[in-house]
This record gives structure tokens, C-alpha cells and sequence, in this order.
């Protein structure tokens, strides 16, 4: 087995270019290369199995090598694997865009397909751009974002996410956004309480939205929690405002659920906790329960019915992917909400959520280099610092945040960071010992890192 290690590891070193990697420090160190996955574990080409403690990048839902999704591929397989979805349909893509419609915030009514958050994100902006112009009022070109979001890597995207580390050298390529800052910018830059945040936001985002009314198209929010940015967490009130807000200067409110749909909040969608009616939401991630690349943008009827007239008004949303559609995917996708209903995944959560956040308050903020604990339902980002009273961070150089997930490592279970944000995004049907045994491990490793 060591020389089979060796040829793959020289093989990867030689050929690869890993994504969101240093790839020199990549180098440097031993590769964990993956050959199995089993229920909530990894396993790497050795045998060793490690607990999935992000989730395989905050998409898997039911574990690994879930019969149902794994009969769900087989049984498509047995029909056919791909045709396009441009001027032709087939039997999953169908049934899969009535069951979303079913289980999505009310008000949607439309789907369309995609490959990636990203994609969804594109496909949303282009709707909104192009929906105004249909409507004649050709000034709305405009976006408006909530700092620090992050919305995917494509060019669309990384201009209403922009973030420096990722993106800058590649800021000539962005168009403008409008700004709009969000809760957690007060409350923990300007040492606001969080009731002063909220309402220091909300007037925020009023004036902005307000004073380009005339010339913004769409908001575009991920909903409760921004994500990479750093899993910073918005109160309810705040989403429910921005939706007011966008209701009374008629701006299309758009929500970014890649990340937090299907469960992760603690509700199916984010905005199910907030009782919003979007007039577009981005879908994928956890849409096929974290086996296939697939993406979903649905709309409402007044979106969709813009775009409707004859071929010579050019109004047809000319957009698309090779893949739009994919059978395998939109199989496994229903074969996902069938398992959600079935085995009560959202309800099965709750008592989970509860100990997470017990556990979080009761022992990981109090601890002296957790500056701060931010959890909506199955996300989780801890802030570590260098010095707690004053939030100094560590030196970058440091890498406090990977040493961290490497002691994780050791200790056989697999996480990751945002810099010095300590990431927990367990599966959705993790079990009462797997949750400890993730939390015991974070702890003890943060404590072996930050305590020496």
C-alpha cells in the first residue's frame, strides 16, 4: 500500500492544481487521499476513516453511499444519463421541478437549471438585469450585495461577493455594486449591541436602496448566514426587513440558498425562518444530498411570465449549459427531498441543534482564544484570536486556523477553515455520538494549538 501512496501522491504533485490551495505548501506536505466514503466517514487509500466534519464541502446531507441515492443513479443509469434540456425534456427534470416548487418559499413557481451555486447565482443576475429591460426600464443595471458576501467565483458572482483575499486580482473585471452592511459589521467592528446593529443595518440598507431605487434591479442576500465570508449570522428581523425594504421600492429580493438550503439552517430553506417571499432564490449544494453537481434557480410567475412573447421580441432568456438538467442529477435530487420527508430530516435535527449550541456557549466561548461563536442550525463558525479583550488576530503566517484543522486531522475527523474560522458543518443525519465526537475533537484541538 506505501508504494501505491507514493505513486498516486507523485502523480497528484505532478499533475494537479487543487482548488482554494497554496499549492506549494501542498506540496510540502503528506496528501489524505480519499478511495471510500461510508455512512458519515471518509477513508482514505490506507483504511483509516475519518468522521466528514464539513460535510464534503457543506453538501452531503445523508452520508455517504446512501442506498437510496446510490439506487436513484443506478436506476437512471438504466434509462439514459444525459440529454439536453434545449428544446427537449425528460421524466426527472420534470418531476424535480414540481417537488422544489413544492417544498420552496411560497410565491415560486418556475425552475431552471443549472450546474453549480455559482451558475445559479449567474443565472439569477441575468434574470433580474434582463427582466427590468424587458419591463422598459432600462436604467436598472444595478446590484446591491451585503458586505462581505460571497456568492460563488465566476465573474458575476465574485462582483456581488467580493472578497479581497479571493478576488483581487481580478477586480478589473467587476462591475459596481451597491454595498449595504450587514448586522454583524457593527456589532463586532463597532462594538454596537445587537439590538443597535440590527436597527443600524436595517436604516442602512433603507437609505442605500432607497437613493437608487430607480436604477437597482435586484438585492442579492445569502439568508442568515454568509457563508465564506465567515459564517457570520443575521437575526430573522433583519432578513424580514430587507424584504420590506425591497417590497416598498419594488427591487427584486434574491436569496443565495446554496449554502443554506436544504436543511442547514434548521428549516428547509433559510427564509423559512423568516416568513419571506423571494421573487428568485439560487439552489444547490445539498440539492442531490452531496453526490452530483446540480443547480436550480427558481422564480416567480411575474419573473417568468416577462420573458414571455413572440421569438422576434427577443425576449427569450438566452442562457444555458451543456449539462442544464442532467438526469442523474435531477434523480438523485428527488430521490434527496424523498429521503427528507421520509426519515423527517428537519424535524430529527432540532434536539441536535439545541446541543450544538449548548455545547458552543457552555464551552467553546468561553475558551481564551474564541473571540466569538456564530451557529445557525448545522453552521458553525468559531473565531479564533490571538488576544480575546481586544479581538487582535493572529499573525496570518501563523496559520493558526490550519493547525487546528490538522490536529482534527490526527484525530480522525475532517474539517476545515476560513482562515482562522474554525468551519462545523456536519451532515444533517449525523448521530447523537458523532456530533460529541466532533465537538469533543474541535475543542481538544484548538486547545492543543492555541495553548502552547
Amino acid at each position: 500500500m506505501t508504494l501505491y501512496y507514493d505513486n498516486l501522491k507523485q502523480l497528484d504533485h505532478s499533475y494537479l492544481w487543487h482548488p482554494f490551495t497554496q499549492m506549494q505548501d501542498w506540496i510540502r506536505e503528506e496528501p489524505c487521499i480519499i478511495s471510500q466514503g461510508e455512512g458519515h466517514y471518509l477513508i482514505d487509500i490506507n483504511g483509516r476513516r475519518y468522521f466528514d466534519g464539513v460535510s464534503s464541502l457543506w453538501c452531503n446531507v445523508h452520508g455517504h453511499r446512501k442506498k437510496e441515492l446510490d439506487d436513484a443513479i443506478r436506476g437512471q443509469l438504466d434509462r439514459i444519463s444525459h440529454s439536453t434540456f434545449l428544446g427537449l425534456s425528460h421524466v426527472p427534470g420534470i418531476e424535480l421541478a414540481q417537488k422544489l416548487i413544492e417544498v420552496a418559499p411560497p410565491g415560486l413557481q418556475r425552475v431552471f437549471y443549472s450546474d453549480s451555486g455559482a451558475t445559479a447565482v449567474e443565472v439569477a443576475l441575468k434574470m433580474a438585469i434582463q427582466y427590468w429591460q424587458i419591463k422598459g426600464q432600462a436604467k436598472r443595471t444595478l446590484i446591491a450585495t451585503l458586505a462581505e458576501s460571497y456568492h460563488g467565483d465566476t465573474i458575476g458572482s465574485m462582483s456581488m461577493g467580493y472578497s479581497e483575499t479571493f478576488h483581487r486580482y481580478h477586480k478589473s473585471l467587476l462591475f459596481p455594486v451597491v454595498r449595504i452592511t450587514p448586522p454583524h459589521v457593527f456589532r463586532y467592528y463597532q462594538e454596537m449591541s445587537a439590538d443597535e446593529a440590527v436597527n443600524a443595518a436595517i436604516d442602512e440598507a433603507d437609505k442605500k436602496i432607497k437613493e437608487n431605487k430607480d436604477t437597482l434591479a435586484a438585492l442579492v442576500v445569502e439568508p442568515l448566514m454568509q457563508g465564506a465570508a465567515g459564517m457570520w449570522a443575521h437575526p430573522v428581523e433583519y432578513l424580514q426587513a430587507l424584504d420590506e425594504i425591497c417590497r416598498r421600492y419594488g427591487i427584486l429580493l434574491v436569496l443565495d440558498e446554496v449554502a443554506t438550503g436544504f436543511g442547514r439552517t434548521g428549516k428547509m430553506f433559510a427564509s423559512d425562518h423568516a416568513g419571506v417571499r423571494p421573487d428568485i432564490v439560487c439552489l444547490a449544494k445539498g440539492i442531490t444530498g452531496g453526490y452530483l453537481p446540480l443547480a436550480a434557480t427558481l422564480t416567480s410567475e411575474q419573473v417568468f411570465g416577462a420573458f414571455l412573447g413572440d421569438y422576434k421580441d427577443y425576449k427569450t432568456f438566452f442562457h444555458g449549459h451543456t449539462y442544464t438538467g442532467n438526469p442523474l442529477g435531477c434523480a438523485t435530487a428527488l430521490a434527496n427531498l424523498e429521503l427528507f420527508q421520509r426519515e423527517n430530516i428537519v424535524d430529527n435535527m432540532q434536539p441536535r441543534i439545541s446541543y450544538l449550541n449548548k455545547r458552543l456557549e457552555e464551552e467553546f466561548l468561553p475558551m481564551a482564544h474564541v473571540s466569538d461563536v456564530r451557529q445557525w442550525g448545522f453552521m458553525v463558525g468559531i473565531e479564533l484570536v490571538e488576544e480575546k479583550a481586544s479581538r487582535k488576530s493572529y499573525p496570518a503566517e501563523k496559520r493558526i486556523g490550519h493547525k487546528v484543522i490538522m490536529e482534527a486531522r490526527k484525530r480522525n475527523v475532517m474539517i476545515r477553515p476560513l482562515a482562522d474560522i474554525i468551519i462545523l458543518m456536519p451532515p444533517l443525519s449525523v448521530t447523537d455520538a458523532e456530533l460529541a465526537l466532533l465537538l469533543d475533537t474541535v475543542y481538544e484541538s484548538i486547545r492543543a494549538v492555541t495553548e502552547n
